[in-house]
């Protein structure tokens, strides 16, 4: 499925494309919390890295967060933002270098739902905000990373796409 993305000014488009497209992780960690805005939490979708498509580079600008800002240990991910609006488009790992993980939020094609109670995993719930709500009864609730992949979820419940 081919992704069209932008930033809140538009000066920064994108396209991508995943067969991983359905929004179900929801970070809870300090730097996706900081980094995404005022939602307490951070989505992101896995893409083909080969297939991204941008418009506007010369607006990006990137950050690689401290992971431990004691050890100085850097984060893998590097965000990628709009230098106008601040808006946070993907992330890259070089670890990871098949792929990129766009921000469910900047994603203007319409994604999958997925139900907040029983598919959803709320993960590194250990640094959520004490003013974000998980719903009652929410069936994944992860203090660190579970043990499954983006792609593996898909899989299993049956969401992946062309």
């Amino acid at each position: 499925m081919e992704l069209k993305g932008s930033c809140h000014c538009e000066k920064v488009r994108f396209t991508v494309k995943s067969h991983t497209p359905a929004p179900f992780m929801r970070c809870h960690c300090t730097i996706c919390r900081k980094t995404n805005g005022g939602g307490g939490y951070c989505i992101n979708i896995m893409g083909l890295y080969k297939t991204l498509k941008v418009q506007g580079e010369e607006y990006l600008r990137k950050y690689q967060a401290m992971r431990d800002k004691e050890t100085k240990e850097l984060c893998g991910n590097i965000r990628h933002f709009c230098g106008e609006c601040g808006t946070h488009l993907y992330a890259y790992d070089r670890k990871y270098a098949d792929y990129v993980y766009p921000v469910a939020s900047c994603i203007d094609t319409p994604l999958p739902e997925v139900d907040p109670i029983t598919n959803v995993y709320y993960i590194l719930t250990k640094d959520k905000a004490n003013w974000v709500v998980i719903p009652k009864g929410a069936k994944h609730t992860f203090d660190n990373y579970p043990d499954l992949s983006l792609e593996d979820w898909h899989i299993k419940n049956k969401k992946l796409v062309d």
